[in-house]
This record gives structure tokens, sequence and C-alpha cells, in this order.
């Protein structure tokens, strides 16, 4: 608790010298929610028992019956962009970020959700994945948070906390101090999660991102969690990977149960998604320091959506998702208006009453969904757009359609395929022959999206 609240105090103080922002008075705490961002990782559209998944996730449906199902939320085709765009508020590309990364991913004087949050009252904590930046000078307490734990790095081995075989397998830290810990990955992160809310105090609201390493290989689970998988889910790797994700719910039910404990839950909004489609990868990737992880390709379910992580098909970027708050968002409620990840930022600045100048000093890319997630209205139509991993692909949704450019390495030849989401959400005919007017029209929207891609590229201080 001590070391929490140094911390606190010398990230405030280090705050203050680089981000001079007006602080809402102590009063305002009490209308200020407190907020918690859950992301899972390579979590697919159909892994959840919400949209016909093989194994029961009991505590994502209790928490979808608590709130609403955002049933077109995007994100990034990969990992680290995700990340970039949900803690700016503005797309990925922006910074060059376009694949998982372990070079600074953000400038250093970023100001993030996070930031922007602490500058408004809130205690802010990060426990899971970084991926932003893959060493400590580049770490969450550089980027608005006061209490860091888990991976600087991406996806680690779920026993000994590796990540990937190099300079940067050392990974697990907490507050920039590179720990060894015992036991699984998961539990010590819901620990850690658990743990800083119980401390958290009455009259203090609080920020809690927790992105999760689960289901990103390598998988291994315990034979506890192994005996609950159903016996028609077949195969050792299938097994496993149906047990990471009654585990990661299990999880999600844990720290939702913290808050209720904390008698803070009704004054809580709570969001789950995943940072991009499922993975149908090896397992047991020898990129990673061995920890006993089995043999065989990962099941990740996609279904009824084309594509997979990696892909700006349906299946690589829109994911599962859910956002609740017991008498602000109505329950067992759906909404089918397309949001994207740059969007939370915007509102979750608006809820805690942040600087009103953010949306125009810091050009975001995502707008306030507040009136969406209580049901009053739809976004006014706009168009979401993204760049895929290396920048050989776009896509851009302009409300029903969607296309998607595709460029070969090391060529300049583009192919174009245009799907109508609404009619055709698991993208099976293509359109861009039989629309060349509409097609003409969105590409010449991607190509002006795309002038402000890398144009807040980090520069590295060596």
């Amino acid at each position: 608790m001590n070391q929490l609240t140094c911390l606190r105090i010398a990230s405030c103080v280090f705050a203050a010298a680089m981000f001079p922002l007006a602080l809402p008075s102590p009063t305002a705490h009490a209308k200020q929610p407190n907020i918690i961002f859950i992301i899972a990782d390579d979590l697919g559209w159909a892994d959840v028992e919400f949209h016909g998944g093989s194994v029961p996730t009991p505590n994502l449906n209790s928490l979808l019956k608590s709130g609403m199902e955002l049933q077109q939320h995007y994100v990034a085709p990969v990992c680290s962009p995700t990340r970039a765009g949900f803690l700016t508020g503005r797309y990925w590309s922006r910074f060059g970020v376009t694949t998982p990364t372990n070079q600074l991913g953000l400038p250093m004087k970023t100001v993030t959700v996070a930031t922007a949050l602490r500058d408004a009252g809130y205690t802010t904590c990060i426990t899971g994945k970084w991926h932003l930046g893959s060493e400590t000078r580049w770490g969450p307490n550089h980027f608005g948070f006061d209490h860091s734990y888990g991976s600087l790095a991406g996806g680690v081995t779920p026993w000994s906390h590796f990540y990937k075989k190099g300079i940067h397998s050392v990974t697990w830290h907490r507050n920039e101090e590179l720990v060894t810990e015992t036991g699984h990955v998961t539990d010590l992160l819901t620990d850690e999660a658990v743990e800083w809310i119980e401390q958290q105090k009455e009259d203090e609201p609080f920020f809690l991102y927790v992105p999760f390493t689960a289901v990103h290989l390598p998988i291994r689970e315990s034979e506890t969690w192994i005996q609950r998988v159903p016996d028609s889910v077949v195969g050792t790797v299938p097994r496993q990977y149906a047990a990471c994700i009654l585990h990661l719910d299990d999880a999600v039910g844990k720290i939702v149960q913290a808050v209720e404990n904390n008698g803070k839950r009704n004054n809580t909004l709570i969001v789950f998604t995943s940072d991009n489609g499922g993975s149908t990868s090896e397992n047991n990737d020898t990129k990673y320091p061995d920890d006993a992880c089995p043999n065989g390709r990962l099941p990740g379910n996609n279904l009824p959506l084309r594509g997979k992580k990696g892909d700006l098909y349906e299946g690589g970027i829109r994911v599962p998702t859910i956002a609740s708050w017991p008498g602000k968002i109505p329950p067992a409620s759906k909404s089918s208006t397309p949001l994207c990840i740059v969007d939370w930022m915007p509102t979750f600045c608006t809820l805690a009453g942040a600087n009103n100048d953010y949306s125009n000093s810091l050009k975001w890319d995502g707008k306030n969904i507040w009136k969406v997630l209580v049901g009053e209205q739809d976004l006014i139509p706009r168009q979401l757009y993204s760049a895929g991993v290396h920048f050989r692909s776009k896509a851009l949704r302009d409300g029903d359609w969607k296309l998607i450019l595709f460029q070969s390495k090391g060529s300049n030849q583009e192919r174009a395929e245009l799907y109508n989401i609404a009619k055709d959400p698991s993208e099976k005919e293509d359109l861009a022959a039989k629309e060349p007017e509409r097609l003409g029209r969105m590409r010449a929207a991607i190509k002006s999206a795309s002038k402000n891609d890398r144009d807040s590229v980090a520069i590295v201080d060596n």
C-alpha cells in the first residue's frame, strides 16, 4: 500500500510537469464513474458462449445480462495497434503502429486515456500486457499509469512468464522493476487487479485497464481447468484452448465481484472486448522459451465472420464486446452501431469531466459513444478507417459498406474488394465490379484518410 501511494505521488508530480491541466474539484469525485476496461488477447467472435462458443462463459453472460452487447465493435487486426488506438483515441496508423512492436509505440509525451483520467482525479492501474515498448523506460508508468504490473512485451509463457527469446524475453514487471513470480499468468493478473481494487478509497474514482494475455499462445492450463471442459471438445490443444477461455471467464467474474465487494459496482462502467480476432497459429511457438505447452494449432473461432487474426476481414477486426453499468446502460440490450476501439478515450474523458479541449488538442479520430451505450441514439453515420499489417492492406467502413484494398509486397499493384456488411456480414460476395461509382468514392476516402498515417511516429532517444 505504501509503495502504491508513493508511486502515485511521484507520478502526479511528473504529470503536472509534463501535462499541466486544470483538475476538477474533489467534490466532483462522487459524480465520476470508476472505469474498468478488460481486453482479452486473440479471443475470437465465436469463442464466447453468447456467440455459440463450445464452452460456457457464465461470467461474461452475466455481464451481458447487466449491460449492452456492441455487435459491431471494431479493433485492429493485431494487438499493439489496438492498444495504441484504445490509449490515444486515434488511429494506430498515425503512430506507424500496424504490427506487434517491442519498440517505442507512442511518443513519450503522448496524453493517453490514463493520463487524462489521472489529471481528472483518478487513480490509474494497468495489470496485464503492455506491448507498446518492451523496455522499462517505455513502460506504462510513463504514460499515465500510477501502478503497472504484467508483461512489458506481448504474450508470455503461461507459467514462467517469458516473452519470445531475445532481448525482451525477460518482461514480467511491477512498476518498472523486473520481477519473478510463481503461478499461472491469468491468476497473477487477476489477483493483482483484485488486490488493487480492494485498496481503492471510497471518495476517489479509479481507472483499471486489464489487458489479459489469454487466449494468446502459448497455452497450458492446469488439470483443474481442463477437467471443466465439456467432453464434446476433443483434442489436446482444443481442450487447452477451451480451458483457457473458462479461466479467462472466471477471471472476469472475480474482477466484477471485487468491485461489488467494494460497494462500487453501481458507479462502475465495465467494458470487455478483445484486441483482434481469433488465431489458428501453432500453439507451441518455438520462438518462446519452452514451457511444456502442447503442440497443435489453436482453434480460434470467428464464424460466421470471414478471416482471422491479422486480416481486415470481419473475423480479424470485429470482436465480442460488452459494456455494463447498472442503472445507466440498459440491461440485456444490443447495439448494431459500428463503433471503434478509438471511441473509448473520448467517451471516458466525457464521463470523467476531463478537460473539454482534449477533442481539439489531441485530434481524436474516435467519438463520444455515450448516447449509444445508454440507448438514446446511434452515431451519425461516419467512416471508420483501418490500416492493416505493414500497411499492405487498408479498409474503410462507410455506412453499410466496406472496402478493403490489398497491395502485394514490393508492388504498386492494388486489389480492391467491396462488401455490403449489413446484407453480407460474412463477406462472401465481392461487389467491387458491380459498384464502380461507390468503389471510386471509397477509394478516394481511403486515400484521404491515409494521409494522416505516420503523422505522430515515436522518435527513440538513445
